[in-house]
């Protein structure tokens, strides 16, 4: 017969179970407030640690099944969080063949080839690596200028950061747009991506803007096209080959990267990549997500100085699918299946807009991801995101005499 398992030892079993399992839980549990958020957004991400961890505990109990009620206890409360924890980790591995497949249907078979040039660190070469799910991404190494101001309307400082590959030489640009509802946020946040992608043989301009409510629209489609131009104007300074530039942002970053590469009058770039972005501010406003953790109609008003019955025109300038009425660059949207900021039928508006038009684009659906799902950078939803950007830039950045479509 098995010992007996003591009573301390059975309640912390239970105790730490009974934790695990309130984590887990949110793995399908939607956001109803702006601190629920944190949960919903990390722990799916974060799946491979509830696996983990609900496997030990089911490991440790498993010899004092019939001699003690808590260790029972303990093997439901872990059972439940394994089956919980599998969910995005399947539907992960379900999701590799159709993102690459909507990757070659919009782009063509050569967007998949590896995007390496040479002298450049490597790029990955799977969509999801298990063991950087526990050691995190190797960036690679680059040399960062921080704090370069390129404007100052009405008295406010812009600055961007310059993140450049060790190797001196002439690289194609990005220029990441930071996110934060148009109302927070600075050029330093997400400085592993532009990390990696310096490491990997780019020119990463990471740029800022005004915020509202204090500055409303269009103060930060502005900003963002004077960054651009100060880019075109100073960018080979830095190494830069500005006739091969992209944008890259996130929720209202992705937003403004979407109009800076659509609206008419901006400079030409040669791709967009959208993370979660809004697409169409008046549809959004009229059906928010429920729930609406940040209460969305809120944001929107803070931005636009008003609802959209009262600025029509306005929602619509500021709205991407406004201007996908004829061709535009090439456009990756990359959103989650479960996002509760921005719906992800919005992406897929604003796909089948630019499709009609003859405009490359495709949608990487996560099913299992929330809004912000990259803020864990190595969980599976970023590693997927990365992998088909880091291709999907590669692509589109090549000369044109290069690309194939």
């Amino acid at each position: 017969m098995p010992p007996r398992l003591s009573a301390h030892p059975a309640r912390l079993s239970v105790l730490l179970s009974a934790i695990l399992f309130l984590a887990a839980i949110w793995i399908v549990l939607p956001p109803a407030a702006p601190w629920m958020l944190y949960p919903a957004v990390g722990i799916p991400e974060l799946s491979v640690y509830v696996l983990a961890l609900a496997v030990l505990i089911e490991t440790a109990v498993a010899r004092h099944l019939r001699v003690s009620r808590a260790a029972r206890l303990a093997l439901v409360l872990s059972s439940a969080s394994v089956a919980l924890a599998i969910v995005p980790l399947a539907q992960a591995g379900f999701a590799v063949p159709r993102l690459e497949q909507a990757m070659r249907d919009a782009f063509g078979a050569a967007v998949m080839d590896d995007a390496r040039r040479p002298g450049a660190a490597e790029t990955r070469t799977r969509p999801i690596v298990a063991a950087d799910l526990f050691r995190g991404i190797d960036g690679g190494e680059e040399r960062v200028t921080r704090g370069i101001e390129f404007a100052s309307p009405e008295g406010v400082p812009l600055h961007l950061d310059v993140h450049t590959p060790v190797a001196p030489g002439t690289y194609p640009a990005i220029v990441q747009i930071y996110g934060g509802s148009w109302q927070r946020g600075q050029p330093g946040d997400n400085s592993g991506f532009s990390r990696y992608f310096a490491a990997r043989g780019y020119i990463v301009f990471a740029i800022d803007y005004r915020h509202a409510p204090r500055w409303r629209w269009p103060a930060q489609i502005d900003d963002v096209r004077t960054a651009l131009a100060w880019i075109r104007g100073h960018g080979a300074e830095y190494g830069a080959d500005v006739s091969r530039i992209a944008l890259v942002g996130r929720s209202a970053g992705a937003h403004l990267a979407l109009l800076a590469a659509y609206m008419p009058g901006g400079p030409p770039v040669s791709g967009v990549v959208s993370y979660y972005g809004p697409t169409d501010l008046a549809a959004g406003y009229r059906e928010p997500p429920s729930p609406d953790p940040i209460d969305i109609r809120r944001v929107l008003e803070a931005f636009l100085g008003g609802t959209p019955d009262r600025a029509p025109e306005v929602y619509g300038d500021a709205s991407p699918v406004t201007y996908a009425t004829h061709p535009q660059p090439p456009t990756l949207l990359v959103y989650g299946g479960r996002d509760h900021i921005v719906l992800p039928r919005f992406g897929a508006s604003l796909r089948d807009r630019l499709r009609a038009t003859g405009t490359p684009a495709a949608l990487l659906l996560l099913p299992w991801a929330e809004h912000a799902f990259d803020a864990v950078p190595f969980g599976p939803g970023a590693q997927l995101a990365l992998y088909h950007t880091e291709r999907f830039l590669g692509w589109a950045l090549q000369s044109a005499d290069r690309r194939s479509r």
